[in-house]
């Protein structure tokens, strides 16, 4: 089976440099860039996790592929898309999770609402067909009580129910690649391992893409097939998630590693060896 380099990108980044204007970071009295000259390729069908400490710029590196970077970004480089025979449909072709699950939720809106409306607005269903697929895609993400919870409304769920619907709204127009950009952050430790779980059957049955975000380097082993490793802005190591865990290269990924208290190795090893494909 063919390994992530050797397939085809689905997106190409060369020279990627992306810098806020305002910001309060300056060297000389010009902005530092939150991201600096990033040549990266994400492979059709891969897992690819990019790690790093708050600041390092692995969210701008989401932002900027999905185009949701704010006006105030100066954007230098390119991001191609070989995999496309046109641009992506931000939306369609691009699925996000953001961090906060409860920020991307309308309270007065009912799941069932939320859900269907982008399978209305993307593939152009009527709402009783995307009824319909919202309540498949809630059965699909292992929502308790699926069917119930089309009716229900963003306050009534957990953190943990509403990340899992806010995965069932990105994945509801078939995207080909899905950003999850520190969707596990603000859930405990065992939602944390049940949401890697589902990202990583979804991403299986679905043959899509998956551009992981975390600070959490114990996740990524579990669920990459290859881990990007980014600080000051910079990607400082890429490798086969595997070869990242047991033999880093770089000092400062051995310092992501020393700073999971008891982290062994071995069993990391052994996780990221289950997702291989």
């Amino acid at each position: 089976m063919s390994t992530p380099a050797a397939r085809m990108p689905l997106v190409s980044i060369r020279g990627l440099t992306v810098t806020y204007e305002g910001g309060e970071a300056a060297h000389k009295g010009r902005p530092l860039p939150a991201l600096m000259e990033t040549d990266l390729d994400i492979a059709a069908g891969e897992r690819l996790a990019v790690i790093g400490e708050s600041g390092s710029g692995k969210s701008t590196l989401a932002l900027a592929i999905a185009g949701l970077l704010p006006a105030s970004a100066t954007i230098e480089g390119k991001i191609e898309w070989p995999g496309f025979q046109r641009g992506p449909a931000h939306g369609r072709d691009i699925g996000f999770v953001f961090q906060d699950p409860a920020a991307s939720l309308d309270p007065v809106l009912t799941i069932g609402e939320q859900v269907a409306e982008v399978a209305r607005t993307h593939l152009g269903l009527g709402w009783k067909e995307a009824y319909a697929r919202a309540a498949d895609l809630l059965g699909r993400v292992r929502l308790p009580d699926s069917q119930g919870a089309l009716a229900a409304y963003p306050h009534q769920l957990s953190g943990g129910q509403k990340q899992r619907v806010c995965i069932a709204a990105a994945i509801a127009a078939g995207p080909k690649l899905l950003i999850a950009d520190e969707a596990t952050s603000a859930l405990d430790t065992i939602v944390q391992a049940e949401i890697v779980t589902l990202l990583r059957r979804l991403t299986q049955e679905d043959g899509m893409t998956l551009l992981f975000i975390s600070h959490d380097i114990a996740l990524a082993a579990g669920l990459a097939d290859r881990i990007a490793v980014f600080r000051h802005g910079r990607a400082v190591e890429i490798g086969p998630a595997a070869q990242v865990i047991e033999g880093p290269r770089h000092a400062y990924t051995r310092a992501l590693l020393d700073a999971h208290i008891g982290l062994d190795a071995a069993p990391l090893v052994a996780s990221t060896a289950g997702t291989a494909r």
